[in-house]
């Protein structure tokens, strides 16, 4: 850290002189809404407080449902800092960070399609659905393997379909996966994961010094434990900290 001038820093990640940071509560990995908007949990808020205390700043959350309204706000100055998964498209208006978890992509099916590998998905034409603009869907779209790929606006819009039973399937966090087969019997979980997702720091792709700092930040709380703990005590103590 000593290597960055961190009033220049400062000045560049946060111009309103409030580090303002975009949650994505499309994954609740990562995130946790709390009893107001100043008070959610979770590791990308964990990270967040520590980096503004870091940098001598007071911070500020501003909360999106999905992935997709935090990455088509970058570079309109919504917020400083967002936590996203690393994806291609996305990182034509973000630079990321180096990545501070990977989680897995998983599909949950119905138990009536027999399907229990994630090829079978596509081999079978399964109708999957996905929240547009997500890790999930952007892979989808861009790799294929998910059958017939059904776009939707919102998670819970998407549940609704599967429970109607317009949906063979879903796509998304294999922990979101898991809640809804167990909360609907008629539904099982593929255990073989579609995709490994890196989430990471991100910021407006013109802040490349502020990029460089926040990059050796997570690195150095990676390092010294303060990610794992973050996961442990809020309930995933099996998701992955990659090199």
């Amino acid at each position: 850290m000593s290597d960055f001038d961190v009033n220049a820093i400062r000045e560049e990640i946060a111009p309103s002189g409030t580090l303002v940071c975009a949650l994505n509560h499309g994954n609740v990995v990562l995130v946790r809404r709390g009893e107001t908007d100043e008070n959610p949990t979770g590791v990308s808020v964990d990270l967040a407080r520590e980096l503004a205390q870091t940098l001598s700043l007071p911070i500020r959350f501003r909360h999106y449902d999905k992935a997709g309204d935090v990455s088509a706000s970058a570079g309109t100055g919504a917020w400083d800092i967002c936590f996203l998964a690393i994806d291609p498209k996305r990182a034509e208006r973000i630079t990321y960070s180096s990545p501070y978890v990977q989680i897995e992509g998983a599909f949950v099916v119905a138990r009536a399609r027999q399907a229990k590998m994630a090829a079978d998905v596509d081999l079978m034409r399964l109708r999957i659905g996905a929240v547009k603009g997500s890790a999930y869907e952007l892979f989808l779209s861009r790799n294929g393997g998910a059958g017939d790929l059904v776009r939707f606006d919102s998670f819970p819009e998407a549940t609704s379909a599967l429970a109607a039973g317009e949906l063979d399937g879903l796509a998304g966090v294999r922990q979101a996966m898991q809640k809804v087969a167990n909360e609907m019997s008629d539904f099982e979980i593929i255990p073989e994961p579609f995709m490994a997702i890196q989430q990471a720091v991100g910021l407006s792709s013109e802040r490349r010094l502020a990029s460089d700092f926040v990059s050796s930040f997570i690195d150095r709380k990676k390092a010294d434990g303060f990610v794992r703990r973050s996961l442990d005590a809020s309930g995933h103590a099996d998701v992955v900290i990659p090199d």
